[in-house]
């Protein structure tokens, strides 16, 4: 191996979607010297592209509940919290509001118990009051959601719903460009970022990293690796040989979103609420162009598709998952004209076995993890970036991370959170069990 292609990094962080590039951006902030890298093409060209980017704080534990809540603070002035204006444009945070249907099972108790314990405002609204508020919308209780296959699909209601809404809520109008904005940022503060490129394997001696091993053939010597690759992140911490003591784990998750047309009252110019509907297993949004944005919650009825191999499985959405998906909205929404062509997209979630994800150090020195991500912790990029860098400060500094976690600061709130809640060796948190986390 030549000279040339050896080089010295303070950290390497594998993989640059929208936390990854948080993470680069992070650590080269604060003075380190960063290269990223990821085999995609461009910042968040993978999972972060087809991401809903939801912007909301319907979380089942305070940790998860504060992270957004200080998170959305970040994305509200986003210029400011990169401190750069990226010339190829800045993403966009979309207000919207969001309504929440409480259900069997789901009844948002705990949310709103938290939400009041925090200061998070929010109202509440029986059938009636949902009636008046919201156009065209049908409040009947249908729990358990259903297959199309099911003889009770078309069953009437068995009640009504009552809902609660938080009006601060919304969406980041380009995901892959918040990564773009990212990664400008990384890169004005010094960080090197390189794109087409795998890491072949993770160096270590002494229980400690020493390096990383490129597809390029390229070494680069470091003490601190950071693995936030996504539907691949498992396979990279299989690499590194530090599964053995995570009692969470993570898996590759495909997933499809589709794009319909809105009805009248619920557009992004109508004032169209983001709506999560664990009812029915549906949740949507408005987005520009008059259309919504449908996916789906995990219901017990649907087979969950994990995936081995996050290199190989079908990326084309499939007629049964476009059927479900809208006759499951159209009984929300009566007005709803079903579209005769399913419009949208099948991705990679890396979803953790309790939908939270994991912030961590790893059992090998200097390896860290910010795994289990996909499906609800886009919006939590910009403060997961600090999390990482305040889990590798501490480690540096000789703190046990495992025996003592670290307690971080929110800037907004000046509240704690316990980044413990976060590790890979927590008992597994009391969620929802779904991608509401």
């Amino acid at each position: 191996m030549s000279e040339r292609s050896r080089a010295n990094a303070d950290a390497v962080v594998i993989g640059a979607g929208v936390i990854g590039a948080a993470v680069a951006f992070e650590l080269a902030r604060g003075g380190r010297s960063v290269v990223g890298v990821d085999k995609g093409p461009a910042p968040g060209a993978g999972s972060t592209s087809a991401s809903s980017s939801i912007i909301r704080f319907s979380y089942s534990t305070p940790d998860a509940i504060l992270t957004a809540w200080e998170s959305a603070a970040m994305w509200r002035s986003w210029a400011d919290h990169l401190g750069v204006v990226d010339p190829d444009g800045m993403a966009r945070f979309l207000r919207t509001g969001n309504l929440i249907f409480c259900t069997t099972g789901y009844d948002g108790s705990r949310i709103m118990e938290l939400w009041e314990e925090l200061g998070i405002p929010f109202e509440r609204f029986d059938a009636e009051q949902l009636r008046r508020r919201f156009r065209g919308l049908d409040v009947g209780r249908y729990y358990p959601p259903k297959r199309i296959d099911d003889p009770a699909f078309a069953a009437d209601a068995t009640g009504e719903l009552t809902a609660f809404y938080n009006d601060d809520s919304g969406y980041i109008d380009d995901p892959m460009l918040a990564a773009h904005n990212l990664a400008h940022a990384a890169r004005v503060n010094g960080a090197e970022l390189r794109f087409r490129t795998e890491v072949t394997a993770i160096e270590q001696a002494g229980g400690r990293v020493t390096g990383v091993q490129l597809s390029t053939g390229d070494r680069i010597s470091t003490p601190v690796v950071v693995n936030v690759a996504g539907p691949h992140s498992g396979l990279v911490n299989e690499m590194a040989g530090v599964t053995a003591d995570m009692r969470i784990g993570h898996h590759p998750l495909r997933q499809e979103v589709f794009a319909v047309p809105a009805p009248a009252g619920w557009s992004l110019e109508d004032g169209g609420p983001l709506v999560a509907d664990l009812d029915i297993g549906q949740y949507f949004r408005p987005q520009a162009g008059g259309t919504l944005l449908v996916g789906g919650t995990e219901p017990a009825c649907d087979e969950l598709e994990w995936i081995v191999d996050p290199d190989d499985f079908n990326d084309h959405t499939t007629v049964e998952h476009w059927e479900t998906s809208m006759l499951r909205l159209a009984r929300r929404l009566p007005e709803f004209g079903v579209p005769t062509r399913p419009v949208g997209l099948a991705a990679l979630y890396d979803a953790s076995d309790d939908w939270v994800p994991i912030y961590d150090r790893s059992s090998l020195d200097g390896f860290f993890m910010a795994c289990g991500t996909s499906g609800n912790q886009f919006k939590n990029a910009p403060l997961a970036g600090q999390f990482l860098r305040a889990i590798i400060d501490a480690s540096a500094a000789g703190h046990d991370h495992d025996a003592e976690p670290v307690q971080f600061t929110g800037a907004v709130t000046g509240r704690t959170i316990n980044l413990g809640a976060f590790s890979r060796r927590r008992a597994p948190s009391p969620t929802s069990g779904t991608v509401m986390g």
